[in-house]
């Protein structure tokens, strides 16, 4: 078993937690790639039924891979795999290409159909995790002296053992779990917590309640960093900037999926896009309607492969999320590649009019226009066979004008951004739910949406 470094192995002003690992060359990077990937086939092909019998179905081998790009010979797989296979021969499935005996945690994500999905873990895929969080919330700013409070859910959740992360680095760590807010916040005063992880959406619900109940974010409490996740928005500059305002903190966005680990890229100090965790997983970004590899900075649909999780590994996983990346060198000269953002998901995409939206690209819109509340849901109906998108949005306490004049502001902003027409309904402050975590955006009301 591989021994990881603890926070007595790293000096309290260091700038990285693997200087060798994390300013490696590109070059440098593709060889530890590949030669993981040629690894972790090998022992998917011999270990998993279900591994073996795809790839052979398929005509491929783990032999023939000389080269990244040899990855994409191989077979996708998806959450309707998962579940299938897991219900095929429970209780994990035959993707799993390790004896029950090995596995020492998993996680469960229910999905839609209600039935937990697990993500099981060996012990050293438990450790590797662990101490890719620990990375992670280092280059975030995270360090030995903060108190972090970890306030997501840890009910067979992913994200509840990145916590763990936070207390390798030697953080004190707070297990807060989904608290209600107000205890949350009593939580966060006693303590002068200085770190917090939850959704964007929670984050700005919280910074909401705080004010309500008599206690200045900015003032009253102690908190300097924010992490974010589940929701695009943490990679929206003006969502971002708007938490910020609010607490006086600065806000990095995490990205993680529980069909492989807690987060697998996250915000350095330059919060510019999420820094991928290379060593532990292949990304290809691909064209959801050719299936090619997307350009670089371009959008498609985040496709993963596992390189070091035993347990249960997943090839070429098509997680549904629109994503884009650059390689470009980083000022904190980190040199793995950086996600610029989750701008939808497919399942969430509206097509209208033939022009293809997500929600960030309105929620950008609406967090950026001061006079708004920032809070925002889209309805999309048939109309005569056309169809018609509505947009309800909410106007700011201290907004003077008139609704028509901000809906029409509103409506031009949106056609300026997507080309596409709408309908603006202004409404009171306070009038949209307030999400304590994923929010809800959409409401597609067309019973047809692609005949």
């Amino acid at each position: 078993m591989t021994i990881s470094k603890t926070n007595t192995d790293v000096p309290h002003d260091a700038v990285y937690w693997d200087p060798v690992l994390e300013t490696q060359s590109r070059a440098n990077w593709d060889q530890l790639k590949l030669a993981l990937l040629q690894q972790h086939l090998q022992h998917a092909y011999k270990n998993s039924p279900y591994y073996r019998s795809s790839f052979d179905a398929a005509g491929v081998h783990p032999d023939q891979v000389k080269s990244l790009d040899d990855i994409r010979r191989f077979p996708f797989i998806d959450k309707q795999v998962l579940r299938e296979r897991q219900q095929a021969l429970p209780p994990f499935g035959d993707l799993v290409a390790v004896p029950e005996r090995d596995i020492v945690y998993i996680s469960a994500s229910s999905g839609s159909t209600g039935v937990p999905t697990a993500s099981p873990f060996s012990a050293q895929d438990f450790e590797d995790w662990i101490d890719y969080e620990a990375r992670q919330f280092w280059s975030s700013g995270l360090r030995p002296d903060d108190r972090y409070c970890h306030s997501l859910n840890f009910s067979l959740f992913v994200g509840g053992p990145c916590v763990l992360g936070a207390q390798k680095l030697g953080a004190l760590s707070i297990h807060a779990g989904t608290l209600p807010s107000e205890r949350l916040l009593a939580i966060a005063k006693q303590f002068q917590v200085t770190a917090i992880w939850t959704t964007p959406s929670y984050a700005w619900y919280l910074g909401e309640t705080a004010i309500k109940e008599g206690i200045n974010p900015l003032t009253d409490l102690s908190i300097k960093r924010i992490f974010v996740a589940g929701e695009p928005g943490g990679s929206i500059p003006e969502t971002r900037q708007r938490i910020e305002a609010l607490w006086g903190a600065a806000v990095y966005d995490y990205y993680g999926l529980s069909d492989i680990f807690g987060s697998c890229a996250g915000m350095c100090e330059e919060k510019k896009g999420m820094h991928w965790a290379e060593d532990h997983i292949l990304v290809e970004v691909l064209d959801p309607d050719t299936g090619l590899q997307a350009p670089e900075g371009g959008r498609g649909e985040l496709v993963l492969t596992t390189l070091k999780k035993v347990a249960r590994p997943m090839i070429r996983f098509r997680t549904g999320d629109i994503v884009s990346f650059t390689s470009e060198p980083c000022g904190c000269g980190r040199t793995s590649i950086r996600m610029l953002g989750v701008h939808g998901r497919l399942d969430d995409m509206l097509i209208i009019k033939g022009v293809n939206i997500f929600p960030s690209d309105i929620e950008a819109i609406a967090r950026k226009d001061h006079d708004l509340t920032g809070e925002y849901k889209l309805i999309v109906e048939s109309d005569n066979h056309l169809d018609r998108l509505t947009v309800e949005v909410e106007r700011a306490e201290s907004y003077k004008g008139t609704d028509a004049e901000l809906a029409v502001r509103f409506a031009g902003h949106l056609k300026a951004v997507t080309g596409v027409s709408s309908v603006v309904n202004v409404l009171p402050p306070n009038t949209l739910p307030r999400a304590t975590h994923k929010a809800k955006r959409v409401e597609d009301r067309r019973s047809k949406v692609w005949g």
